[in-house]
């Protein structure tokens, strides 16, 4: 036992050691190993051939590293504990695991399954395919309705009798629009399709024969039986069974029946999430590329929240600090070309272009097209059209030839005849980071972003291994 105990620790230790060497780690995070195999995939998924901005090895290290240090800072704050994450990520994972479940085998058994629950419903009556004419009459039809009706089917059953052409009869007479265009011709039919006594009548049939008029709750029938069979063999209807299946939806319903079935053998021992998580490490032991895109997508998931936190929202909310960062770097957001902070505006009568002067002149620009709103346009009766905004030349036909003084071809406004402006010339710069506050946001943001990776790498411990780096996508080194 000793002995046997001994050669398995071995073989354990020969297989590790030979797992080193076959992936070796590539760089540390946080204590963290990285094996070079994820380093390769997250590489080259980056920089595959459709990529334009393609980095090297060595410049794609920092970028790697950023993202492990985010990750790790979010990791720390807990990001991964909350039920939202828990909830997007298993989102995200079972789109990868769940089809898994509906394997060939288990497609094909539900397959099988279907085939002989329809074939024991069809039995020995077989399928059929039957065309007709029907002559519609409403459920409660008065009686000389349902009366004139049934002479009419009458008279054609009279001419089909006499030599006319069914299927010319059907596309003339028949008041069954999906199948009248077909010659009255209707798909294959199965026991329990259609009404009972159309149903009835048309069993009775052979292929050849020609009921009499046959009435229904839906009005009069005149059947022609076109063809009989029996159900076909499972392998002549596999491929359109499984096509039924995805067609139908039933796939997810047979991926759930089935974690369902292994969670309940497992006598209550694991949950349909350890179902999942358990097929998810089985199908990753089978293929590497799948551990790295889920751990991806955990990774994503952890980086969105964390630069939301610390970055993103935290700039775009953060006011002051934009105003700080606009006045200390106010040259960068000189103009080349003035722009015309305000508006144009179309009003109907005359006494309203200086009403609107004077509605905003003591306005913040921000607020102008709230107070406008409501002032002219707060009930059904339109007064004004307004466009507002900061504009270059160009960008407004109204405001090039009324401000620039452009000879430019402008579209009148109907209902609006009279045009005016209203707002001022900003010849170099802007008044306040307001206005180019999308400009300010995203250098802010930047700033932000540098600021905290330097902070996330005076915090966060960083080894990497130059001569495994020199083996990423080249082994044979």
């Amino acid at each position: 036992m000793k002995f046997q105990s001994l050669i398995a620790a071995m073989l354990l230790c020969c297989s590790m050691a030979y797992a080193q060497q076959s992936d070796p780690v590539v760089m540390k995070i946080n204590g963290e190993p990285i094996l070079r195999s994820e380093f390769e995939y997250s590489y080259n998924k980056n920089n595959s051939d459709d990529v334009i901005d393609k980095k090297s090895v060595d410049e794609y290290v920092d970028l790697f590293v950023n993202y492990k240090l985010k990750v790790a800072a979010a990791k720390d704050a807990k990001l991964d504990t909350l039920s939202s994450f828990k909830r997007e990520f298993a989102m995200y994972r079972d789109q990868e695991v769940r089809p898994a479940f509906a394997d060939s085998t288990t497609l094909l058994t539900e397959a099988k399954a279907i085939y002989d629950r329809t074939k024991e419903h069809i039995g020995d009556r077989g399928l059929i395919k039957p065309a007709h004419i029907l002559l519609y009459v409403p459920q409660k039809a008065p009686a000389e309705k349902v009366e004139e009706a049934r002479m009419r089917a009458d008279s054609i059953y009279d001419a089909l009798k006499g030599g006319a052409d069914f299927a010319e009869m059907a596309r003339k007479y028949s008041q069954d629009p999906g199948s009248a265009k077909n010659g009255g011709e209707l798909p294959w039919v199965q026991p329990g399709q259609t009404l009972k006594e159309f149903e009835d009548a048309a069993y009775a049939l052979q292929p050849g024969e020609m009921s009499g008029v046959v009435q229904s709750p839906v009005g009069f029938h005149i059947i022609l039986m076109k063809a009989r069979k029996q159900f076909e063999p499972f392998d002549t209807l596999k491929n359109d069974i499984l096509r039924f299946i995805d067609a139908r939806g039933l796939r997810e319903k047979i991926i759930d029946k089935k974690i369902d079935e292994l969670a309940k053998a497992s006598d209550g021992k694991k949950t349909k999430d350890d179902v999942i998580t358990d097929k998810l490490e089985e199908l990753e032991a089978d293929d590497p590329s799948l551990k790295y895109l889920i751990r991806e997508y955990y990774d994503g998931l952890l980086l969105y929240e964390i630069s939301n936190r610390t970055v993103w929202e935290k700039a775009a909310n953060d006011e002051k600090g934009l105003e700080e960062y606009f006045n200390e770097h106010k040259k960068k957001y000189y103009w080349t070309r003035p722009r015309y902070k305000g508006m144009v505006y179309h009003v109907k009568q005359k006494d309203d272009v200086k009403a609107v002067r004077d509605c905003v002149k003591d306005v913040p620009f921000d607020k102008w097209a709230d107070v406008l709103r409501t002032t002219f346009n707060n009930d059904s009766v339109l007064r004004i059209r307004v466009e507002k905004g900061i504009f270059k030349e160009g960008d407004n036909a109204f405001i090039d030839k009324m401000v620039f003084k452009k000879d430019t071809v402008v579209t009148q406004l109907k209902d609006f005849p009279i045009d005016a402006v209203y707002g001022k010339l900003l010849k170099k710069r802007p008044d306040s980071y307001e206005d180019v506050r999308g400009l300010v946001t995203a250098d802010y943001q930047e700033m932000l972003e540098k600021q905290w990776v330097a902070e996330l790498r005076r915090k966060y411990p960083v080894e990497v291994y130059d001569d495994v780096l020199k083996t990423v996508n080249n082994h044979s080194k």
